[in-house]
C-alpha cells in the first residue's frame, strides 16, 4: 500500500508525514484489498474560520473508493479525526463487501434430475 502526502499552504515536514504514515498505516491491518491512499492537509489562512486545518484522504480499494474529510484547530487532531473515521468506513466497506451476496451457485438448491439407466 503506498501513501501519498501532499500540501495546500502548508509545508509537509518530515514529523507530519510520519505521523500520517503512522496513524492511516494502522488502516491496513483491517483490510488488504487497500491500494493507496492520498492525502491532503490544507490549512485555511483566514484568521475567522474556527476549523482551519484541514485533513483529507481518498482511499483507492480494489472495489472502490473512499473519500473523507475532517477539520480541526491543529493539524495533528484533524488527522487523528481523520483515522478515526477512515477506520470506522473501512471496516463498514469490509463487512458490505464479505456479507453482500451470500446465494452463490453453491448456496442454491438444485433441481435433481432422474437418472434413466438403460
Amino acid at each position: 500500500m503506498r501513501i501519498y502526502v501532499n500540501g495546500k499552504n502548508i509545508i509537509i515536514t518530515d514529523a507530519i508525514k510520519a505521523y500520517v504514515k503512522e496513524k492511516l498505516g494502522k488502516v491496513a491491518n483491517h483490510y488488504d484489498q487497500i491500494t493507496g491512499l492520498d492525502v491532503i492537509l490544507s490549512v485555511v489562512k483566514n484568521p475567522a474560520a474556527s476549523d482551519s486545518h484541514i485533513a483529507e484522504v481518498s482511499c483507492k480499494l480494489n472495489s472502490g473508493a473512499i473519500h473523507l474529510e475532517e477539520a480541526a484547530e491543529s493539524m495533528y487532531a484533524s488527522i487523528d479525526l481523520l483515522a478515526d473515521k477512515l477506520d470506522r468506513q473501512v471496516k463498514k466497506h469490509k463487512a458490505k463487501s464479505l456479507y453482500a451476496d451470500k446465494s452463490t451457485i453453491r448456496n442454491a438448491e438444485l433441481e435433481e434430475e432422474p437418472v434413466v439407466e438403460g
